[in-house]
Parts: C-alpha cells; sequence; structure tokens
C-alpha cells in the first residue's frame, strides 16, 4: 500500500538506476516528490509563428531544431547558434558566451525559447530561456506541428531540478504520472480557519497548483502555502529554543570587576569603533545578567570582530572562569591565537593554542593545563570537543565562523561547561530581516565601522578580452614585494561545463607569470595540504594563489593586494564581497578585479563594485537572488528554507510569527494529538528536532 513516506524506488516508473538519480536531488520518498518543485515555469500559453515573429518583440517560439554550431568572434566570445525551423518559416537564435550549448542541444529536438527578437544579418532571437520539448527521437514522422498546438493550449511548463542520468523531462512525466495518487494521501495540519486568516491554500490544492498550473499565477499561490509552512516551521522551532533557553539553568555567572577589560581598553593600540564599544555593552550586558547568553556578532571581515569577542573572554577569566574561542580551520586558529598574544601581552595573560597538527604530547600538555586549570584562554579547532579534552571551570564559548559547524559539533563544545555563556561571530554579514528570520532564537550584535585608516578595495569589472592586461598588472605587482589570489569557480574543466578551471589554469598561470611562484587550493584537497599550501602563501614562498571558494574563510595575508575573480557572474555578490575582504589587509592600495563577458551580469557587477557596506551588499543580493546563498548561512544548522523569499514574502514570515507564538502557547511542546502531524514535519525538517536545534 502506497504511504508518503515509501521509499520512491517503489513507484511505478522509477526502479533502482532512477531511485539513485532521484536521491541525488534530495528525493528518497514519495512525499519528498511532492516537494520536489521545478525551479521555474515556461509560460506557452501564446505561441508566436516563426513568420510572425517581428523586430523587437518579445516571443515565445517552438520549433525543429536544423542546424546548430559554435561560432568564435574576434574579441575571444563563443557565440553558440542554432536555426529553428516551424511550418511558418525559419529563424536563427544566438546565446553569446554560452558556447557548453552545442553539448546539450542537437539538430531534430523540438526546442521551446522566449526572448527579443533582433536584427543581426537578419532576424535572429537572443533567448532568455530554452527547454527542449522533444529529443529527434520522440518526434513522429518528423512533423512538430504537433508539438506547437500542444505549447500554444494555455501550456504552463513546469521545469525541474535535474541531475545526470534522469531529465527534467522524465521529472515532469513521472510527477505528472502520480500526482493526482499522491496529492490524495496528504493530510493538511493547518486548521482551515488558520489557513483563510493567511489566504493560503489547502495543502493538496498547494500541490496540484505548484505541479500542474492553469497559469502561473496559480503555481505563485501554490509556492506561497509551501512557503508560509516552512515559515512556519521555522518559527516554531526559534520560538521553541527561545523558550527552552528561558527556562534553562544559568551555569556561569558574572560581574563587571573591569580588571583585566579595561587594562586591555587602555593597552589597545588602537579607538575602537562606536559599533564595537555598543556591541562590548551589549554582551556584557548579557553576561551580567541572570539568564545565560546566546548572542550573535555579526560584522565584515576587518570590522573587529575578534576584539569584541576579547573583551567577553577577559571578563570571564577576571571572574575565575575558562573561555574557549573555536575556529573552522587549524591555520584561522592559529591567527587568532596570534593575534590574542599579541592583544594580551601586556596584560601577562598567555592564550593556549590546541590544534591537531600538534604532536600527542604537545596536546596532552594543553589539555592538562585546561583540566587544571592552568590556562584560562585557549584557541582552537576540532580538537576542542575531542573527549579527552576537558576544562577546569568553562564559563564562555566563542565558535567564529559558527555556520562551518554543525549543530552536533557546537553542542559539544557547550557541554564541556555547566551552561556557558555563547558567543557566535559571522563574518557574513545579512540583512537584519534575514537575520531576525534565521536566528530568531539568538540576540544579534552587528558591526558596520571598519577602524579608521583601513583603505578601500578598489574594484572594477573587466572583460576576458583584457586578460593579458590583467596578468601584467599581476606580474608587476608581485615583483613590487605584493601577492595576489586568483579565483575560479570550478575546480576542473568539464565538457559539460565550459568555464576556466583552478587546476588547469594554475599551470597556465605558471607558465605565464614565470618565474612567480604560484601556488593551488581547492576543497577536493586533503586539509593538511591545503593548509600547507596557505602557510606557504601567509609566508610569502608563494606569489601567486589559484583557488576555488575555499578561500572564504582564509587567513590575513596583508601583502595580498590583488584579487581576480574569474567568471564573476557564477558568483552571489554576497560570496564576491567575502573573496574580495581577503585583500586590503595592509597598508597597500589593493583591487579586486571581476572578469565575466556576460552583459547582463556586467551591468549587476558594476553596482557591486561600487558597494563596499557588506549589509548592503547582502541587502541587493537578498532582493536580486532569494534567499540563495544567504539561507547557507545556516544551513549546516538544519535549515531549510527552499520556498521562502523573505523580500516577497515579509506578510508572510510576520503571519507565521504570530501563529507560531499562538500555537505554542496553547501547547509549548505541540505534544498533543492535534500537532501530531505538524510535529512530525518540523522533526523530519530539523532531523534532531526542536531542542538540539536550540544549539545555535
Amino acid at each position: 500500500m502506497l504511504r508518503l513516506d515509501s521509499p520512491v524506488q517503489y513507484l511505478k516508473g522509477v526502479g533502482p538506476a532512477r531511485a539513485a538519480a532521484l536521491a541525488r536531488l534530495g528525493v528518497g520518498t514519495a512525499e519528498d516528490l511532492l516537494y520536489h518543485l521545478p525551479r521555474r515555469y515556461l509560460d506557452a500559453t501564446t505561441v508566436t509563428p516563426i513568420a510572425r515573429a517581428a523586430l523587437g518583440a518579445e516571443v515565445t517560439l517552438v520549433g525543429r531544431v536544423v542546424s546548430k554550431g559554435v561560432l568564435p568572434t574576434r574579441r575571444g566570445l563563443r557565440i553558440f547558434r542554432a536555426v529553428l525551423q516551424d511550418d511558418s518559416g525559419v529563424i536563427e537564435c544566438a546565446w553569446p558566451g554560452q558556447a557548453f550549448l552545442d553539448r546539450v542541444i542537437e539538430p531534430g529536438q523540438i526546442l521551446l525559447v522566449t526572448g527579443p527578437v533582433k536584427h543581426f544579418h537578419g532576424r535572429q532571437v537572443v533567448p532568455r530561456e530554452q527547454v527542449v520539448l522533444a529529443d529527434a527521437d520522440e518526434v513522429r514522422g518528423g512533423d512538430n506541428a504537433g508539438w506547437v498546438s500542444a505549447a500554444g493550449q494555455g501550456l504552463v511548463l513546469p521545469v525541474y531540478p535535474a541531475t545526470e542520468g534522469l531529465s527534467h523531462r522524465q521529472i515532469r512525466r513521472l510527477i505528472a504520472d502520480h500526482l493526482d495518487e499522491l496529492v490524495a494521501l496528504v493530510r493538511d495540519p493547518l486548521p482551515a480557519e488558520e489557513r483563510r486568516a493567511v489566504s493560503v491554500l489547502s495543502l493538496r490544492e498547494a500541490f496540484l497548483a505548484v505541479h500542474r498550473p492553469p497559469d502561473v499565477a496559480h503555481a505563485e499561490d501554490g509556492r506561497r502555502r509551501l512557503a508560509f509552512d516552512e515559515l512556519l516551521d521555522l518559527q516554531l522551532v526559534v520560538a521553541r529554543a527561545r523558550l527552552v533557553a528561558e527556562r534553562a539553568p544559568r551555569g556561569a555567572t558574572f560581574t563587571l570587576k573591569k580588571e583585566l577589560t579595561t587594562a586591555l581598553k587602555h593597552a589597545l593600540p588602537f579607538e575602537l569603533t562606536r559599533g564595537q564599544k555598543r556591541a562590548i555593552r551589549e554582551i556584557t550586558r548579557d553576561m551580567t545578567s541572570d539568564r545565560r547568553m546566546h548572542r550573535l556578532l555579526m560584522g565584515d571581515v576587518g570590522t573587529g570582530k575578534t576584539v569584541v569577542a576579547l573583551f567577553a573572554m577577559l571578563l570571564a577569566v577576571e571572574n575565575g572562569y575558562q573561555a574557549v574561542f573555536m575556529a573552522p580551520t587549524e591555520l584561522l586558529a592559529e591567527q587568532h591565537a596570534r593575534t590574542l598574544a599579541q592583544l594580551l601581552a601586556p596584560l601577562g595573560v598567555v592564550p593556549e593554542l590546541l590544534v591537531g597538527r600538534l604532536s600527542a604530547r604537545e596536546k596532552a600538555a594543553v589539555r592538562r593545563r585546561l583540566r587544571e586549570g592552568g590556562a584560562r584562554i585557549v584557541v582552537g579547532t576540532h580538537a576542542l570537543i575531542e573527549e579527552t579534552t576537558a576544562f577546569e571551570r568553562l564559563g564562555l564559548v566563542v565558535i567564529d565562523e559558527q555556520h562551518r559547524f554543525g549543530v552536533e559539533q557546537r553542542a559539544a563544545l557547550m557541554e564541556k561547561g555547566k551552561a556557558p555563556d555563547v558567543l557566535l561571530l559571522s563574518a557574513t554579514p545579512i540583512p537584519r530581516t534575514l537575520a531576525l528570520t534565521l536566528y530568531g532564537d539568538l540576540d544579534i550584535s552587528a558591526l558596520t565601522e571598519r577602524p579608521r585608516g583601513r583603505l578601500p578595495v578598489v574594484t572594477g569589472v573587466r572583460g576576458s578580452a583584457d586578460r593579458e592586461q590583467i596578468y601584467r598588472f599581476i606580474r608587476e605587482r608581485c615583483l613590487s614585494g605584493g601577492q595576489a589570489y586568483v579565483v575560479y569557480p570550478v575546480i576542473e574543466e568539464s565538457e559539460r561545463v565550459d568555464l576556466r578551471a583552478a587546476a588547469t589554469m594554475a599551470g597556465e598561470l605558471e607558465r605565464r607569470l614565470a618565474p612567480l611562484p604560484v601556488g593551488l587550493v581547492h576543497g577536493k584537497m586533503k586539509a593538511e595540504e591545503r593548509d600547507r599550501v596557505m602557510r606557504a602563501f601567509r609566508d610569502g614562498e608563494l606569489s601567486v594563489l589559484v583557488a576555488t571558494t575555499v578561500i572564504e574563510v582564509g587567513i590575513d595575508v596583508p601583502a595580498a593586494t590583488v584579487m581576480v575573480i574569474e567568471h564573476a557572474e557564477r558568483f552571489g555578490l554576497a560570496q564576491l564581497h567575502q573573496l574580495r575582504g581577503r585583500v586590503g589587509r595592509g597598508s597597500e592600495a589593493s583591487h579586486c578585479i571581476l572578469i565575466s563577458d556576460d552583459p547582463a551580469a556586467r551591468r549587476r557587477l558594476k553596482r557591486f563594485a561600487r558597494l563596499a557596506d557588506g549589509f548592503k551588499i547582502a541587502e541587493l543580493d537578498l532582493q536580486e537572488r532569494g534567499m540563495g546563498e544567504l539561507a547557507g548561512v545556516r544551513q549546516s544548522g538544519g535549515l531549510a528554507l527552499r520556498f521562502a523569499n523573505l523580500v516577497t514574502d515579509a506578510d508572510l514570515v510576520l503571519a507565521a510569527r504570530r501563529l507560531a507564538l499562538r500555537l505554542l502557547e496553547r501547547d509549548p511542546q505541540l505534544a498533543s494529538a492535534e500537532f501530531g502531524e505538524l510535529r512530525r514535519r518540523i522533526e523530519r525538517r530539523y532531523q534532531r528536532g526542536i531542542e538540539l536545534f536550540r544549539v545555535g
């Protein structure tokens, strides 16, 4: 008997091979298939015959591919072209900079394209979207009239996320074949009166709307219901987490003694910014209150989060407690340890370092001092959460780049003490509205000002034709003592992706920039090898570091003054800002060069180039790309926001928060049978449930 939790393999038309492909898309059960939503819709309700495609018009065309090819231009741009034919005539389509389509589109296929009609040696369509409706062997008798007719009869085509071995057309057919059967099994946990109050569809109506919409507007209505569900689940989790935190017994108790904290303030070689002073006051108020601190400190790279955290650690130490600072990589932990050692030297406090690469003897010595209380401040990595690491009296936990750690890892560190206060650091600025949604269980401090004297990074947008000039600039900078990063979106070149790749270009750059030493780092390297290369770059043994986005969480290299990002259109603005933060850390002027040949992307990139404020960039990224990578700031914590758009769904966020508070007021644990389906969904979405999700 079919159930929503039945393995998808047992649905008719699936089988083991397709089940394995669906698993790569996150689809393991019949219910997962319902939640596998189209990534976009092609509105084919009005198809224009090719002969009537007028210059300047925005058209949707359906035709057979009769020829294709890639045309190189004198400026190095490769243009994919295909000629479409229907019963009324033929027209050329052109995709500048998308030569990879030559491996996707084949003669004989039926293709639907949407885009403007322009003049270039005759009429030419530059498609904004395209989808293959049928392969050559699916079209009978060489006639495409049937496909044109079907596309023109009020058809809205859902285009699903696909994977190797399973095309979007196969997924569309699979969902269409089982949709009615699966929707009949759906139980709606939201009472009808609550649905009416928020003006959303029933859950069954929503699934039909997103998978079989009569028009695009109806598909949006379905998405809003699913968006409301995930926002409600999230608000229930964070509201419940806050409730648990408020009732939890307090572990450490602090009083403001102003011994070490005042000494640090006088010893600092710089003036604190207004934002740092405000954050220190907020943290001090939390730590000296009668409740446990659980605060997030957000701020751009270079806004001084580490100094703020140090004031909190010293407040713990002057009250007789220990403080721990955990970083995601050994290099970052070493950097923080050096920074803290320099700042603490006038106070006579020596921070410890505990990382995996220490010898067994060195680690044992540090652990003994922590266990016996001789060490008051320790900086480290995952070595801090190993069973052999124990503390005499842990009062404060600071976690840097907290989203790089899983929930269980954060919990393991906090369990080393008796309910220690917690300070989470993030160099990923996100808009306030998003922060309140993602981190509703936390108090939030934000640093927006940079310390005086730090020069802005000059950002420019260039095309591939400028690459020789860029290489000369890198050479000049490096020969005069500087260093440079060159970042690529992929590691290795692939037949499926027409992009320059880090591994390939590292060799080419080594040849073209000789005798400058060039290194390579990427995510598939072993951590020890990656750290070895990064240390060599930090120590000046390498002039150029070729990398993927693995360097987003990096180290301070003051001599690095050039950042080149290839295929910049492939990155979100927030991610570009994180990469740009790798340079501009010394006294020399620094440059970030974004390379892209995509005309639409270049406009977006030039807008980014004029901005330096990470919070404003994050706001812009949220508006342009939706949740995108910004949601990823808490992905490792179990967050699942797939359908909500916090720019357009602000009303749903507020409605979800209000309803969550009402439901928890009635049943704080959602333990009654009335809320059984709702709790099941939350625990499925957040794996280990409400209480563990509280950990950060």
